[in-house]
């Protein structure tokens, strides 16, 4: 268990510093107030967890450690989006539609309600 730990903390804090640094170099390289970079390490999250999915349905071309490295470490590390879309993308591949529907909602919803929470909260203090 703790060889396990360490595999994914290493992959969060390299996901982590790769999200940072490649959110700080696009977003450097625009003038908009769109968050560009934060949208770039999101989709890319995306796609390397699809990547990674991909291989693991071809069959075992990774030893368990290497895979939580990969996904829940980096990619949770470097985007916890891709690992919501992932976890929506396994529902929706076992035909989990209704749980799949519930969760992106509830998900959003919930999120920006906690979110705006939060926020109101200290503004009151």
């Amino acid at each position: 268990m703790i060889r396990t730990l360490f595999y994914i903390g290493l992959g969060s804090c390299t996901g982590g510093i790769s999200r940072y640094l490649l959110s700080k170099y696009v977003q450097n390289m625009t003038s908009s107030g769109f968050p560009l970079g934060t949208f770039i390490v999101n989709i890319l999250g995306c796609f390397i967890i699809g990547l990674l999915y991909g291989l693991f349905d071809r069959g075992n071309l990774m030893n368990t450690n290497l895979k939580l490295f990969l996904t829940v470490g980096f990619c949770g590390g470097f985007t916890t989006f891709s690992t919501f879309m992932g976890d929506n993308f396994q529902l929706i591949k076992a035909e989990n539609f209704f749980y799949s529907s519930v969760y992106l909602g509830a998900s959003i919803i919930c999120g920006y309600l906690l979110l705006f929470l939060g926020y109101s909260l200290i503004k009151l203090i």
